[in-house]
């Protein structure tokens, strides 16, 4: 039935559209109709992995600032899409749950000093059980550095 209604949907032309009630003034200032397809678990995957600025790369280089390797089990991701798959939030959910996911850990592990590797299963996604996280006892803590002094009188001055 889905597929059924999908192909329908492709087959849609602007008379359609005014006989089911949108005004002709509306339908005639829409250049393009277009049916889009659900995204499914896979294709998930694969968006929160490959674009440039994807969200676990992102997640990936806040956890790096802290001196930290954030991995996701290959599971984990499924499990992440999935979940948006059955909330019905498609691509935009992802952000939700990666934030879920991550809200606990990102406020406590910067204050962990040993803490040099944070592995994310599918429980961790379904069940919001704790990371697994890898500690090295010989780990030096990370010091973020800001611009020297002398530094930021020069930018002012240049003003």
């Amino acid at each position: 039935a889905d597929k059924e209604t999908a192909n329908l949907i492709r087959q849609v032309m602007p008379d359609d559209l005014v006989k089911y009630g949108m005004i002709p003034e509306l339908v005639g200032r829409l250049p393009v109709i277009t049916a889009l397809d659900s995204l499914d678990a896979d294709m998930l995957v694969r968006i929160l992995q490959e674009p440039k600025n994807s969200m676990l790369k992102q997640y990936t280089k806040l956890f790096e600032l802290d001196g930290v390797q954030l991995v996701f089990t290959p599971e984990a991701l499924k499990a992440v899409a999935q979940l948006a798959v059955e909330r019905k939030t498609g691509a935009r959910g992802l952000r939700a749950i990666m934030e879920d996911t991550l809200a606990g850990i990102m406020y406590t592990i910067p204050s962990d000093p040993q803490a040099e590797k944070v592995i994310i299963t599918p429980e961790c996604v379904k069940d919001h059980a704790a990371p697994e996280i890898v500690r090295n006892p010989d780990k030096k803590p990370v010091k973020m550095q800001l611009p020297s002094k002398k530094n930021r009188n020069r930018r002012e001055s240049a003003c």
